[in-house]
């Protein structure tokens, strides 16, 4: 297991959709734990392969103890629903928060490690960072989908 460089915008990889993964062998495994890893180290709550420079269709998601480690191969969205407003950061553009919209609800389904098909419902935060890293599966970043940006010492103040 290691912590990989994080690809930071404006690298082309970013805006390039992913392929879908078709191998499920030991290669995968060691790039999802990888990958884990290097969200835990960036103190993130999600990370999708082409933000340490994989073209592949995998991510990762972990909001702590509410969800747990997610391992999210070849995810499609098969329901959504409802509608959030919420502050979000990305790993890939260091420093950038903005407040974005996106549906309160997601069923996905998705493969595990092992090829195994399987079904997430989430709601709230938990939808909110399966979505933003399934846009990076499609190469679209969340900086397009910002409608108000706030600084640093903004969201510490309307945290405190």
């Amino acid at each position: 297991m290691a912590v990989k460089k994080i690809v930071t915008h404006p690298a082309e990889v970013l805006e390039t959709p992913a392929e879908e993964v078709t191998v499920f062998d030991k290669k995968l495994k060691k790039l999802l734990d990888d990958m884990y890893d290097t969200m835990l180290e960036m103190d993130g709550v999600g990370l999708a392969a082409p933000q340490i420079g994989i073209l592949k269709r995998a991510a990762v998601v972990d909001i702590g103890e509410e969800s747990g480690r997610i391992d999210l191969v070849n995810p499609v969205i098969l329901e959504k629903s409802g509608e959030q407003i919420g502050v979000e950061g990305c790993l890939s553009f260091p420093g950038v928060y903005g407040e974005v919209t996106r549906p309160d609800y997601v069923k996905v389904k998705a493969y595990d490690r092992k090829g195994k098909p399987f079904i997430v419902e989430a709601e709230g935060f938990l939808a909110r960072a399966i979505q933003h890293e399934m846009d990076h599966l499609e190469g679209i970043l969340f900086t397009s989908k910002i409608t108000a940006y706030y600084t640093e010492e903004e969201l510490a103040e309307m945290e405190g």
